[in-house]
């Protein structure tokens, strides 16, 4: 019995022996294994537990004006999180959100109770948390870039946005590659738990910042054109509005607004066709004054202002009777001009509208710029002929529509237009230069400078009476348009608009103005011309804008400041049809805008008070004194940066400070 005893002892003993040395064995192999055989691939696994590879984001290249004055920048901000179950010092955290960065006392107790695993702390924050945040267990910073516009909406649809670091729309969508950076790549050290620590980070590829965009705008021009506008769309009713100030000798395109339905963001100025109507008609005076097939003397009988004319029946509002081609062009007479226009052929009218710029685009570097209509002769209808000699049956933009003005107001060539001037690299370095760019001659300089005389007319005389300037002659046409939408004309609703130049004799801007929809009055000459008069007479005034003052003196000392006065009819007879003007192009303009020989500064105006005033009165008091001036729109005013009655220079910057608007 003892000994069967002994012998199942004996064999247990050694079966617990063998098995705890085959144990001891496989992890002795085992552990070789780790240790030596794969002892590389579990050392890539632990450092890749407590470090890891992470994009560095570049900053996007900033977008200038044509001064150098940032319209969109990149800034660095960062994001406020933190594990509350880690917080080391939770009163200083609390300290942290109240005082730096403006979270209520209630909001940071709960923010902060041990009950919620993690919390963020709402917004992006300037970079000065950092080093708020040092030492502070538990806090996590998350770096972002944000696109940042210093003048608010003054620019947004021109520009665009940014949206996940991809451009969308503007100059932003258009400009993606160049003003995108390359990102760099570095190494970030992580604790047990998979957290980064503050302060081991190994930069392995530093980022490349992107290449800076300048415009050829000019955000004095821009201002100016967008408080105009914004007034002009209040006191009429309009649903919307554009506003285009272009420089004729360049094709630089120095201010673009668009308004529609109270957003700022539209491009309604290149992205929407209108019929133009009234202000189509110069260049059809134009195409027959090129083919020599009428003079601006021959006469046209308007009857008593009705035509009817292959089962269409033309009015006019005060034409009749018998008058010249150049005076049915000044009162923008439906009969006299396409009476006049009969002389064209339908393929040579189709050429004439197609040379100055209409029916294609016009290249401008923004994307989704509209085409417009122009319909190919073998479209046409009986009546087409008749209606585009008016400015119906076609579709232009207003971008298109400036293009076309300047090619009267600089002597008969198209330009191209641009709206970007130069990119540079971060540290200044010029890579990329546009030069203006004649894309066609139109007309005749002396056709040209005929037309432009009558447009005088037009504004001393005519049509565009409101957009007359005391000093310098101005060049223009206004135009009225019935609107057009999908189920066909509206009802009572309308298009006006008006395009001008000035001085005429060397014109340095051309301003297109279009209203969409007004109440009320609606005629171009009545409620778009008085706009382009106070973008002119605020442009005079803001001594900082891109404006050749001595180019201007010279056109004043000429005496351009002298109405006008056409006479009669039998006046003009026996004058030539090249007026005798001075040159065209004699501006003494560097190629950068900026003029040479400007009389010196003043010794200094005393700063107006503006309080209580609405933004937009303020602004234009301001701009009228030569002063930049920036400002949050929808306000009334409570004070300015610096006080009222500080001694300030033309082209110095006012900062509005704004309140809450009153209920009174």
């Amino acid at each position: 019995m003892r000994s069967t005893v002994t012998v199942r002892a004996q064999w247990r003993r050694r079966t617990l022996l063998t098995a705890w040395l085959s144990a001891f064995a496989l992890i002795c192999v085992r552990a070789g294994q780790v240790q030596v055989l794969q002892a590389a691939d579990w050392k890539r696994i632990a450092e890749a537990q407590h470090r890891t590879d992470a994009d560095v984001p570049a900053f996007r290249g900033a977008v200038l004006d044509r001064d150098g004055m940032p319209l969109a920048v990149s800034r660095e901000r960062y994001r406020v999180s933190f594990s509350t179950r880690e917080l080391s010092d939770v009163e200083r955290t609390r300290q942290l959100l109240t005082d730096d960065l403006g979270i209520p006392a209630r909001q940071a107790r709960t923010l902060t109770e041990a009950s919620r695993p993690w919390s963020v702390v709402p917004g992006l924050h300037a970079p000065g948390i950092q080093e708020r945040a040092r030492g502070l267990r538990g806090v996590r910073l998350q770096r972002e870039l944000q696109r940042y516009h210093p003048h608010g909406d003054l620019a947004r649809g021109l520009l665009g946005r940014v949206l996940e670091e991809q451009g969308a729309g503007g100059i932003e969508q258009a400009f993606d590659s160049i003003l995108s950076g390359t990102p760099g790549r570095e190494v970030v050290a992580r604790d047990h738990l998979g957290v980064p620590i503050p302060g081991e980070r190994l930069t392995v590829s530093p980022p490349m910042s992107g290449n800076d965009v300048v415009l050829t705008l000019d955000m004095d021009l821009q201002e100016i054109a967008h408080e105009a506008l914004e007034e002009a769309i209040e006191q009429t009713g309009a649903k919307g509005g554009d506003v285009l100030v272009t420089d004729p000798m360049t094709g630089e395109i120095l201010a673009l607004v668009s308004i529609r339905e109270g957003e700022t963001a539209s491009l309604s100025a290149i992205h929407t066709p209108f019929e133009p109507g009234s202000t189509l008609k110069p260049f059809t005076v134009a195409g027959l004054l090129s083919d020599d097939l009428v003079s601006l003397y021959d006469s046209v009988d308007v009857g008593n202002g009705t035509w009817t004319v292959e089962g269409r029946t033309l009015h006019d509002v005060h034409s009749s009777g018998v008058m010249t081609v150049g005076e049915a062009l000044r009162v923008s007479s439906n009969v006299g001009i396409a009476k006049a226009a009969q002389a064209l052929t339908i393929g040579r009218q189709y050429e004439n509208l197609r040379d100055f710029g209409f029916g294609v685009p016009t290249g401008v570097e923004l994307p989704g710029e509209a085409a417009g209509l122009l319909r190919r002769p073998e479209q046409w209808t009986r009546q087409s002929a008749v209606s585009l000699a008016i400015g119906y049956e076609i579709a232009v933009t207003p971008l298109q529509m400036a293009m076309a003005y300047g090619a009267l107001a600089n002597g008969g060539q198209l330009m191209k237009p641009f709206l970007v001037r130069e990119v540079r690299t971060p540290d200044g370095r010029v890579v990329e230069r546009t030069e203006p760019e004649a894309i066609r001659r139109v007309v005749p300089e002396r056709v040209a400078r005929a037309v432009s005389r009558e447009l005088v007319g037009a504004v001393e005389d005519g049509t565009g009476g409101s957009a007359r300037l005391a000093t310098f002659q101005v060049a223009g046409k206004s135009g009225t348009a019935r609107a057009y939408s999908a189920t066909g004309y509206e009802v009572g609703a309308y298009y006006s608009s008006f395009v001008g130049f000035f001085p005429a004799d060397d014109p340095q801007l051309v301003v297109f103005v279009k209203l969409d929809r007004p109440s009320g009055a609606y005629y171009g000459g009545a409620v778009a011309a008085p706009v382009t008069r106070a973008t002119m007479e605020a442009a005079l005034a803001a001594r900082a804008t891109p404006l050749d003052r001595s180019a201007l003196m010279r056109s004043a000392s000429r005496g351009e400041s002298r109405p006008l006065s056409f006479g009669s009819i039998a006046q003009f007879a026996d004058q030539p049809i090249d007026p005798p003007l001075p040159p065209l192009g004699t501006r003494d303009r560097t190629w950068d805008g900026q003029p040479r020989g400007v009389s010196g500064l003043t010794d200094g105006v005393s700063l107006p008070d503006v309080r209580g005033l609405p933004a937009r009165v303020a602004v234009r008091r301001l701009h009228a004194l030569g002063l930049r001036v920036e400002h949050s729109a929808g306000a009334d005013i409570v004070g300015t940066v610096p006080p009222p009655g500080s001694r300030v220079l033309p082209g110095d910057t006012i900062r509005l400070r704004v309140g809450q608007r009153s209920n009174d």
